[in-house]
């Protein structure tokens, strides 16, 4: 089972029926290491208490079954690791998981699990929940603590949910964030103002989530975000920087695969003028679409441009880094973004529709999902 990384039993206070959730290995479990699957890290020592996130779950009453699995260091999009095993994709095993954190996509997708924890700096979330056809949430920069989660320090890392349900992801925001309001999640978004940004995606995606909208039946209009482009240029000077400052002490280990060995190396010549830039391009971004957000209550475009790609090609050396050219923004940004399933005609594989919210109303996004999984959940007009 290469979704997990460990397999173990933890609760503290857990019912005999109480809900199952995996943690990814670069978040703190008392006594277990964190290795961010690397061989690198194989050795850490276990760790001495639990990030605040998962002290949250346990005494809220959920179970842990295991570490999740994931892309070495969390500096990957493919999910592929010949270290700790790469995981399944639950939509087709001949294609990528997703990355960074695959295991725990894959469990869920698989019903290993009910619920699982990752983290999402360029997409880590959302990337692999779309890949494997779940639900998968990256709130808003700084709402959930990241107290005992790798990398310590960045500027982009959130920690969220993933889930095949809206109810389970609401269930586990709730626990994970005592700020967080069921009662708003959870209401009446009939007529709630949708905005449809224009952006490059194969025919297949933006047609399953023009359906999925129109389905909807939720008010929208279309809108350009000029700076989208410039905003995933500079979410990726930004992550290498980092990384770089996280992880590069790692580089002379000679434990890395080499995917994460070249990443590295390349990611510690990130010149200083394309972070000034990138820190500009985060300002205009952030206010480009905080204008649009104040005409809309919320954005619906495409997770991914494309559908995830065969393993084969990937080991191959087909470049993957377009897969996060529609959610890395939003690490830029901060806003909080969701992922959603949402059926393709002609195939059993799913595209993503996300949406993305205002800053610190993550409940807006998941209700605007809840509504949209209850109408998908009918059938379509003219069929029985």
């Amino acid at each position: 089972m290469s979704a997990f990384s460990q397999a173990f039993d933890l609760a503290t206070q857990a019912a005999a029926d109480a809900p199952t959730i995996a943690i990814k290995d670069s978040i703190d479990i008392a006594g277990y290491p964190t290795t961010a699957a690397s061989r690198a890290l194989a050795d850490a020592p276990p760790a001495p208490r639990h990030a605040q996130v998962v002290q949250r779950l346990l005494d809220a009453g959920w179970r842990i079954t295991g570490k999740a699995n994931m892309h070495e260091l969390a500096f990957g999009m493919t999910g592929i690791n010949d270290f700790s095993g790469t995981p399944v994709n639950p939509q087709d095993p001949m294609r990528i998981p997703g990355g960074s954190s695959s295991g725990s996509a894959s469990a869920v997708g698989l019903g290993f699990v009910d619920a699982a924890l990752g983290t999402d700096t360029g997409g880590s979330v959302r990337c692999p929940a779309a890949c494997c056809g779940v639900i998968g949430l990256k709130p808003t920069f700084g709402r959930v603590s990241r107290e005992g989660v790798a990398p310590r320090q960045t500027s982009l890392d959130c920690v969220g949910p993933f889930a095949r349900e809206m109810n389970t992801v609401i269930d586990v925001m709730l626990a994970i964030d005592p700020s967080f309001q069921s009662g708003r999640a959870r209401r009446d978004v009939t007529g709630i103002r949708v905005a449809l940004p224009e952006v490059q995606a194969d025919g297949e995606i933006r047609d399953a989530v023009a359906t999925a909208v129109a389905r909807s039946g939720l008010p929208s209009r279309a809108v350009r975000l000029e700076s989208i482009q410039d905003a995933f240029t500079a979410g990726l000077a930004v992550i290498n920087a980092e990384t770089w400052r996280a992880f590069g002490h790692l580089v002379d280990s000679g434990k890395l695969g080499p995917d994460i060995l070249a990443r590295l190396i390349a990611a510690a010549n990130t010149p200083g003028t394309e972070l000034d830039a990138a820190e500009r391009i985060r300002r205009d971004f952030t206010d480009e679409l905080d204008r649009v957000l104040g005409d809309s209550d919320v954005l619906i475009l495409p997770t991914m441009p494309s559908l995830p790609i065969k393993i084969e090609a990937a080991r191959a050396g087909t470049s993957v880094i377009a897969m996060s050219s529609l959610i890395r923004p939003f690490n830029l940004s901060g806003h909080p973004a969701l992922t959603f399933p949402v059926p393709i005609d002609g195939t059993s594989l799913r595209a993503g529709l996300q949406i993305v919210g205002r800053k610190g109303d993550d409940e807006t996004v998941c209700a605007v999902a809840a509504y949209i999984e209850a109408m998908l959940a009918r059938p379509a007009e003219g069929k029985s």
